[in-house]
């Protein structure tokens, strides 16, 4: 199963290289904004924004109400998980 997640762009890494520093739940890591960058946006536009999240690559922007209500879906699968082990 794939899966996207939300995570916000707290940074810009390298603008030529379309690489960020994005947070989800409180982990940072290295990805990649080639993709939305390419619709004509200034990287630096996309600080603070929350994007979905997939294998490293952000595929859209969504908004804080979606990345909220994706971000407790998982959250409470992952409670499930730990509860039945």
């Amino acid at each position: 199963m794939c899966l996207g997640i939300p995570a916000r762009i707290v940074s810009i890494v390298d603008a030529d290289a379309g690489l960020a520093l994005a947070e989800t739940a409180g982990v940072r890591r290295q990805i990649n904004i080639a993709l939305l960058a390419a619709d004509g946006r200034a990287p630096s536009a996309l600080v603070g924004k929350w994007v979905l999240l997939h294998v490293g690559f952000a595929m859209a922007l969504i908004d804080q109400q979606e990345a909220d209500r994706t971000l407790a879906l998982l959250s409470q699968i992952e409670q499930r998980e730990w509860d039945e082990s």
